[in-house]
C-alpha cells in the first residue's frame, strides 16, 4: 500500500487513498456532452470514509439539461482501484481516462474517449497542483485527467438511447477531507471551434492554522496550455461574484485572462465534509463564459469567444474569496 501511495503522488489522475482509512474522500468528475450540445451529464464516481473508518462508494449522476441528480450508493468493498493507472470499478461500473461503462438503475453507458489532453506532469510539479502536491495536511487536492477529448458510443437513460458520437468530454478529480469553505469552479470546452478548453478554480485554502486565496487556471488553445496559478506567480487582479455573474481577471508574466460568466439555474449535489458526503453544493452545466486572452506586451487580443455548456459551482462564504495584493498566508 505504501508503495502504491508513493507512486500515485506523481500521477494525480490515479487513486490516491491507498493508506487513508478515516476522514477521506476521493472522486472523479467525468463530463460528457453530445455533439449537438442538447444532452450533458456529469458522472461522479468515488468513495467517502468517516472519522470512524466507516464508508461507502458512490456514483453521482447529474443531468445538466434536466437539472436533476441521483446518488447511487455502494459498499466500500465494491470500489476497486488500479495501482498503475486511473482505472476504477464500482460494482459493474467501470471508469478510466479512455472509457466509461455504466450499469445503473435506469442508466447504461458504453462510451470511449480519445485524443485526451493532459495537464503537463513533471516529477517536481505533478499535474495542476504543481509543487503544492507535496504539501501534507491540505484539506483538498485537485487533479486534471483530461482537459478535452472526443467521445464515441451511446448512453441509455430510462430506455431512451442517446448518441454521443463526436461528443466532447472533460475529466478531473478531487481528494482529501473536505471541499473548501468558499470556492468558485468553472469549466467549458465548447467554443466556436473544437479543441479549446478552459478550467478555473478560486478558493480559500486553509493550511496549518492560516489561510490564503489560491487559484488554478488553464486555457488550452491551439495545442498550447496557458497556465495561471498561484505557484507560477500569476496574480488574481479582479474577482467579482454575484447572483448573476462571475468575473475574474488573472495575469501571468506574459498574458491576461479575462472571464465573464453568466450564471444559470443550478442543481444540488452531495459534497464531502470530513470524509462524509453530507455537504451540498449547487452546480450548473448551462452557464456561458466569455473568454478573452490578451498578450500583455502588445496589448493585442489573442482569443475572444463564448464557451457554452459550462460547468459552474459557486459555493460557501464567497466573501472569504478576496484578491490578495501580495499573495501570502493570512491569519
Amino acid at each position: 500500500m505504501i508503495q502504491n501511495k508513493i507512486r500515485a503522488i506523481f500521477h494525480p489522475e490515479q487513486f490516491q487513498g491507498w493508506i487513508r482509512k478515516r476522514n477521506y474522500f476521493e472522486g472523479w468528475y467525468i463530463k460528457i456532452v453530445n455533439e449537438s450540445g442538447d444532452k450533458a451529464f456529469a458522472i461522479i464516481p468515488g468513495i467517502a470514509i468517516n472519522r470512524e473508518g466507516k464508508g461507502h462508494a458512490f456514483i453521482q449522476v447529474l443531468d445538466g439539461k434536466l437539472r436533476t441528480a441521483k446518488y447511487h450508493k455502494f459498499k466500500l468493498d465494491d470500489f476497486k482501484p488500479n495501482a498503475d493507472r486511473f482505472k476504477v470499478a464500482i460494482g459493474q461500473n467501470h471508469f478510466s481516462e479512455h472509457e466509461l461503462k455504466l450499469t445503473l438503475p435506469g442508466l447504461k453507458a458504453n462510451l470511449q474517449f480519445s485524443g485526451n489532453v493532459r495537464w503537463p506532469n513533471r516529477w517536481y510539479s505533478p499535474g495542476i497542483m504543481g509543487p503544492y502536491t507535496f504539501l501534507p495536511f491540505m484539506e483538498c487536492y485537485h487533479g486534471i485527467v483530461s482537459m478535452d477529448h472526443t467521445i464515441t458510443g451511446q448512453l441509455e437513460i430510462e430506455s431512451e438511447i442517446l448518441d454521443f458520437n463526436n461528443g466532447r468530454g472533460y475529466i478531473e478529480k478531487d481528494w482529501g477531507q473536505s471541499f473548501p469553505s468558499a470556492y468558485v469552479w468553472l469549466q467549458t470546452n465548447h467554443f466556436s471551434q473544437p479543441g479549446i478548453s478552459l478550467k478555473i478554480s478560486v478558493a480559500k485554502i486553509p493550511y496549518l492554522g492560516h489561510s490564503f486565496v489560491g487559484f488554478i487556471a488553464g486555457f488550452w488553445l491551439e495545442n498550447k496550455l496557458f497556465q495561471f496559478t498561484t505557484y507560477n506567480q500569476s496574480v488574481l487582479q479582479k474577482s467579482v461574484i454575484d447572483a448573476e455573474r462571475v468575473e475574474f481577471v488573472i495575469q501571468n508574466k506574459n498574458f491576461e485572462l479575462r472571464i465573464d460568466t453568466h450564471r444559470e439555474p443550478s442543481t444540488a449535489l452531495a459534497s464531502p465534509i470530513l470524509g462524509l458526503m453530507d455537504g451540498r453544493i449547487e452546480e450548473s452545466m448551462n452557464a456561458q463564459i466569455e473568454v478573452n486572452l490578451i498578450d500583455r506586451k502588445s496589448g493585442k487580443t489573442i482569443f475572444c469567444d463564448v464557451g457554452r455548456n459550462a460547468g459552474l459551482e459557486v459555493a460557501g462564504k464567497i466573501e472569504e474569496i478576496r484578491i490578495p495584493r501580495n499573495p501570502q498566508f493570512q491569519s
